[in-house]
């Protein structure tokens, strides 16, 4: 075969080796496992250089202090700071009427977590505080427990409260368990749990997420009275109210709402435009509530139009606030997948610029970071913080390199909250309903994954549709847990049917690949190799027995009753002297070559079943009305170098049917096997007098090449595969 002058060629000449024979040539090292009590002594073991380590990793700040450039870094960190904290402080307003709370907590979610995460937190970039889905799951929670019509829950913290303290009440409750599940997770250290929650899971969910918030603006973006309702169908529900109030449209909010949208987004397009060219994002949604709120409050816009008004805003911050373990126990289903989604969407945030900015992260440090901002801002009646794409987008593109932008950010939401909040009182609801809706442009825009999922990966697609809709439908709480198990029916389908294949020798190379793709193969008479691309366990076993059975065209099982059928009828035909069986045909059905008498000891012994295998052959040719199946093949190669792990049950189901294929007369070999799935074959007891070890090679060229020569006189192999292990 023609070789390109340019590829590089290499000659490999060595033993053709099994297993066995490898170990005989090569001394393996024995290596000793640690046992989890190795690992428990290790991990409770405490000197020095771990202590230091661990008060490194509990607080973060040592660690980026140490290096900060105060010339180089403190002018972009104000900058960023100051511009952060102005967005921070609108979609705090924002946001909080999402969790049908008063405007003014917006601004302490703005600043209390920040104070924690400062010390605590391990990404340099993430803007903590509000996050609009977390808002509106938040609000779920309050509006389920205070309604907006109609008396509150059974709850004896609620006696003396006026309905606004009680919303805070829930909201900073189950905030304060959200923080506890956060905080639990990142002790224990099962940061890994993220994981489980794809990149395609988390994009369908905060679709959906988006839709429910588009949706619980819209009263205030048309003025309208609609009560918060929570459940499933709820969005449903909504949406009639809305349409059934549509005539009663305040036109000056619609129109005020109109307009902001128009310019914030224009705005926002030209500043992604000239972003480089700009020193500092033009903090358009700022500059549009400063507008509004002189507008409203010149023209008395709350008075001659009737527009909802943020009111009065609390000046200052309230004393510290025990949380309400009525609510715990009222808020523990939704704040669960609360803590999960929240620590999600922010640590993989940090993670984008984590690899842009090259440094680390620890997932199990942020959920500490994250449970303490939580529990310490709960205390103070702030509500659920995570991080928001577009703010954290705001403070990396402004010049933020450490969490001193974050601080500086708080100290502005401080400043508003404790001395210029009456500016904002005339601010129309309307205004921060715009807002957020404009800035849920980006989760919108994720539905355009639909058809790139279906084009790339169809059970991806599933997981996105089913999971946005549940979560459209159900809510956000059961449409995550749906999403989950939906993803995690995907992984199942993917390894319990996973694409097996037969391989064939690619001309001239050492190679095997699917016999489908190429042209130019090479497949010895009598040889199949099998491969399936996954580990075996007790959901697929029954599956590979399918496809194997399917490759080889044949079921052994089937093979050895038609040949034990066929035993008995020659045996009942020697007893009756027939004619149709002769002395001749008997040797050559027994591989005898010596003289044969009828003798009843002599046959029961060639009849005894320990011995078919070895003994008989089935290709001779058998009397009229004996049939059995005729089997080409005499070597079955298991290519086992994708799977990962056998469980005890695909242990038995894989050695039933490589024993019924040995008595079949095939010879299984079993190549490319994993170590750690050698050795748990070996614990198990998997290899007997039927199965030997000598059955397992390293590859499986130097399986075919041991076929080839074990089978010399079968096949003709022309100058495809030499007779040494040669791979040009």
């Amino acid at each position: 075969m023609m070789h390109h002058p340019s590829i590089k060629q290499y000659l490999v000449s060595r033993p053709v080796y099994s297993e066995d024979s490898l170990a005989e040539d090569h001394q393996k090292i024995h290596r000793l496992h640690k046992t989890p009590l190795d690992h428990l002594k290790e991990y409770l073991t405490c000197d020095s250089r771990r202590a230091k380590n661990a008060v490194l990793s509990l607080l973060p700040i040592i660690g980026w202090l140490k290096i900060y450039r105060v010339r180089e870094w403190l002018l972009g960190d104000v900058v960023s700071g100051i511009s952060t904290g102005m967005v921070a402080i609108m979609q705090g307003l924002a946001f909080s009427l999402m969790a049908s709370l008063p405007p003014s907590y917006g601004l302490y979610t703005a600043f209390f977590p920040m104070l924690t995460y400062f010390f605590l937190g391990t990404s340099r970039h993430i803007s903590v505080g509000a996050f609009p889905v977390l808002s509106l799951m938040v609000g779920v929670v309050v509006t389920r427990l205070v309604p907006q019509n109609g008396p509150p829950a059974n709850i004896t913290g609620f006696e003396g409260l006026s309905p606004d303290q009680q919303r805070v009440l829930v909201a900073s409750s189950m905030t304060f368990l959200m923080g506890i599940f956060q905080l639990a997770m990142g002790v224990l250290q099962v940061g890994f749990v993220v994981k489980y929650l794809s990149d395609t899971l988390v994009s369908g969910f905060t679709t959906a997420a988006a839709v429910h918030i588009l949706v619980s603006q819209l009263k205030f973006v048309l003025g309208l009275e609609v009560p918060g309702i929570s459940g499933p169908l709820s969005i449903i529900r909504t949406l009639e109210m809305i349409f059934v109030q549509i005539t009663s449209t305040n036109i000056c909010d619609l129109v005020m709402s109109i307009v902001i949208m128009l310019v914030v987004f224009i705005m926002k397009e030209l500043n992604d435009r000239f972003k480089a060219k700009l020193p500092v994002p033009i903090p358009i949604e700022f500059i549009v509530t400063v507008i509004a709120c002189g507008l409203s409050y010149g023209f008395k816009f709350n008075e001659k139009f009737g527009v909802q008004i943020v009111g009065e805003m609390v000046k200052g911050y309230e004393p510290p606030m025990a949380p309400s373990l009525e609510v715990f126990q009222e808020s523990a289903v939704e704040a669960f997948p609360a803590a999960i989604v929240g620590f999600a969407v922010a640590f993989s945030v940090a993670k984008v610029y984590s690899i842009k900015h090259d440094y680390i992260i620890d997932g199990n440090q942020e959920l500490i970071a994250f449970g303490v901002s939580n529990i310490f801002g709960a205390s103070f009646k702030s509500f659920a913080a995570s991080t928001a794409l577009s703010r954290t987008a705001v403070q990396e593109s402004s010049g933020g390199k450490t969490q001193v932008a974050g601080l500086i950010s708080a100290l502005m939401a401080m400043i508003v909250t404790t001395a210029l909040g009456f500016l904002l009182e005339p601010l129309p609801r309307s205004v921060l309903g715009a807002l957020v809706i404009v800035n849920l442009k980006g989760m919108l825009m994720q539905f355009r994954e639909i058809v790139y999922l279906w084009r790339k990966d169809k059970p991806d697609c599933v997981v996105w549709v089913v999971t946005c809709l549940s979560a459209c439908l159900l809510g956000l709480d059961l449409g995550l847990a749906v999403g989950l198990g939906i993803e995690l029916i995907t992984v199942i389908f993917r390894t319990q049917f996973p694409r097996c294949s037969t391989l064939a020798n690619i001309q001239g190379t050492d190679l095997y690949r699917d016999r489908k793709d190429y042209l130019h193969i090479f497949e010895p008479i009598g040889v199949k190799i099998f491969k399936i691309p996954s580990p075996i366990f007790f959901a697929n076993i029954d599956f590979f027995k399918e496809k194997l059975i399917e490759a080889v065209g044949f079921n052994p099982l089937r093979v050895l009753r038609k040949r034990n059928k066929a035993i008995r009828k020659i045996k009942k035909l020697l007893q009756k002297g027939s004619d149709d069986i002769t002395e001749k045909g008997l040797r050559e059905f027994f591989n005898q070559t010596e003289e044969f008498d009828f003798k009843d000891e002599e046959m029961d012994q060639l009849f005894n079943k320990n011995n078919l295998p070895s003994r008989i052959n089935w290709n001779a040719e058998l009397p009229v009305d004996i049939n059995v199946p005729r089997v080409d093949l005499h070597s079955l190669i298991l290519d086992f170098s994708a799977v990962s792990f056998l469980d005890i049950s695909a242990m038995k189901g894989l050695k039933m049917v490589i024993k019924e294929f040995i008595r079949a007369d095939v010879d299984v070999y079993i190549v490319s096997c994993d170590e750690y799935v050698l050795e748990k074959m070996h614990n198990c007891m998997f290899f007997d007098m039927e199965i030997l070890t000598s059955m397992i090679f390293p590859t499986i060229h130097d399986t075919m090449l041991h076929v080839l020569e074990r089978n010399d006189g079968k096949i003709k192999t022309g100058t495809i595969l030499k007779r040494r292990c040669t791979a040009v």
